[in-house]
């Protein structure tokens, strides 16, 4: 199956699954998840129209999305792993948005930066939702009060929450859980599911899917 049948056939799975929750298809950002995939294995998704691409470390995706960028200059790039604050100039030059902020020493730099940069990213706050210990995220009873001190000590516009589930786990009450958190401090984005659980993800009001291996097949 060629990249495009991929892409064309997650964009009816959403279609679908957006249908079956009443919401809008057009509503859902999915993130091509290209971690670990060089440049000409991303390009061909962006020939077949993806726009919207997701990526797990700074460091990698210095080495090829500049050059995509400059190719595709309407790309949008997401951070979807553990921001390091060591990495946080490189991160606010070269992402659009951040999914990973979970940390007062993260808040703390990427307001500096956005300020010395000039660059406004959309950014969520990621919430481990089963409390996994070896799993970034700020704990789910604090993460309306972390919300809070991100937009009123740290000037952050938060527009969302992100979670991953344990992969062990029915993920359906993890989303239902990072939803009710997401109502509580006002917010109306949620960044939850993955190629093996969107459909569920839509149906618990996803507004960011990311998606790697229906895409791109196995990994790189």
């Amino acid at each position: 199956m060629s990249d495009r049948e991929r892409l064309d056939e997650v964009l009816n799975r959403v279609s679908v699954a957006a249908d079956k929750a009443e919401l809008a298809a057009n509503d859902i950002t999915l993130i091509a998840v290209s971690k670990t995939f060089d440049a000409d294995s991303i390009r061909p998704v962006l020939k077949a129209g993806q726009r919207v691409f997701g990526e797990n470390r700074v460091q990698e995706s210095e080495g090829k999305w500049p050059g995509l960028k400059e190719e595709f200059p309407d790309a949008r790039l997401h951070l979807i792993g553990p921001l390091q604050s060591n990495k946080t100039r490189e991160a606010v030059a070269l992402f659009d948005a951040i999914h990973t902020v979970d940390r007062e020493k993260i808040a703390v730099t990427l307001a500096k930066e956005m300020v010395a940069q000039g660059r406004t990213l959309e950014l969520f706050v990621q919430v481990n939702t089963g409390e996994e210990p070896q799993k970034a995220g700020i704990s789910p009873r604090e993460a309306v009060a972390f919300v809070e001190r991100c937009k009123t000590v740290h000037g952050l516009s938060i527009e969302g929450l992100m979670c991953i589930p344990p992969f062990d786990e029915n993920p359906g009450p993890h989303f239902a859980l990072l939803r009710k958190l997401a109502q509580e401090a006002g917010l109306e984005k949620l960044s939850m599911g993955m190629s093996a659980d969107f459909e569920t993800a839509i149906e618990f009001g996803a507004t960011h899917i990311r998606v790697g291996s229906a895409i791109f097949g196995s990994r790189g």
